[in-house]
C-alpha cells in the first residue's frame, strides 16, 4: 500500500495477470475502496494490505466501470458496491456468465471479450469456473456525493474514450482524483484506438476540475498537467494532426 495524501492510499498495479491500482480512501466515518480487483485473491491483498497497516476495511467499493480486472474481486467484499447505472447493467449480464472454457472462447469469438482480456483470465484463475461476478447494490446515474466523514467525495461518469460507462472518484478537499481505465483507449471496438470526439469531451470535463494528482487504472499517480498533456497528444495524432 502507497500513501498518496493524508487520507489516501493505493495498492499499485501488478502487470503479470493484469491487476489494477485499487484506492483506499478513510474519512472519519466510513471508508472507501476504489474498484475491487480482478480476483478474490487480489481483493484478499488489499484488505491485507490495509490490516498491516492498522486500517480498517472498506464500508464501501466504488467500481470505475465493468471491465473485469477491477469487478471480479467483488464477490470477496463484505461490504456494500456502488456503480454507475451503465456499469450495474453490464454487471448483472456478466452474473448469468458461464465460465467454463467453451462457454469463454464462444464470447471472445463473438466479441463480447477480448484477447487480451481472455488470455489474463485465465493466468489470473487456475479454474476459471470459480469466477463470480458480483452485482451492484448502490447504482446511481451521472454523479453520486459521498460523505465520509470530513472528506467530500464525488462519483463522476466520465464516460472517456476507454468505455462509455467509466467514473472517476474524486476527492475536491484532497485534489485527488481516481481515474480507473478512462484516460486508456477503447479495444472492445475494433483495434485498439481513441475517438476524437469522445476523447475531446473527456479532456474538456478533466480540465474543468480542480485535482492536482490523478491515479490512472494501470500505471503511476501523475501531475494533472501530465496527464493532460498526453491526452492532447493523442488527440491529435487520433485527429490526424500535430501540437
Amino acid at each position: 500500500m502507497e500513501q498518496i495524501g493524508r487520507r489516501v492510499w493505493y495498492l499499485p498495479e501488478q502487470e503479470a495477470t493484469d491487476r489494477p491500482n485499487l484506492g483506499y480512501i478513510r474519512g472519519t466515518r466510513y471508508a472507501l475502496m476504489v474498484d475491487a480487483g480482478n480476483s478474490p485473491a487480489h481483493a484478499a491483498l488489499f484488505l491485507s494490505g490495509l490490516a498491516e497497516r492498522g486500517l480498517p476495511g472498506p464500508d464501501f467499493a466504488a467500481v470505475t466501470h465493468w471491465h473485469w480486472d477491477h469487478t471480479y474481486g467483488l464477490c470477496a467484499l463484505p461490504c456494500p458496491v456502488i456503480a454507475g447505472r451503465e456499469t450495474a447493467e453490464q454487471l448483472e449480464k456478466m452474473s448469468r456468465w458461464q465460465f467454463d472454457l467453451p462457454s469463454m472462447e464462444r464470447r471472445l469469438a463473438a466479441g463480447e471479450e477480448v484477447l487480451f482480456c481472455h488470455e489474463n483470465i485465465l493466468k489470473e484463475y487456475p479454474d476459471p469456473a470459480s469466477v463470480r461476478v458480483r452485482r451492484a447494490d448502490i447504482v446511481f446515474d451521472g454523479a453520486l456525493e459521498l460523505e465520509l466523514g470530513d472528506c467530500p467525495c464525488r462519483l463522476l461518469r466520465v464516460a472517456g474514450p476507454h468505455s462509455m460507462d467509466s467514473v472517476a472518484v474524486y476527492l475536491p478537499q484532497d485534489k485527488i482524483i481516481f481515474l480507473g481505465d478512462s484516460t486508456a483507449e477503447e479495444f472492445y471496438e475494433g483495434p485498439a484506438h481513441y475517438d476524437p470526439r469522445r476523447l475531446k469531451d473527456y479532456i474538456a470535463l478533466l480540465e474543468g476540475l480542480d485535482f492536482e494528482t490523478a491515479v490512472p487504472g494501470h500505471s503511476e499517480p501523475e501531475p494533472k498537467a501530465s496527464i493532460m498533456e498526453y491526452l492532447r497528444e493523442e488527440l491529435c495524432a487520433a485527429e490526424g494532426h500535430s501540437l
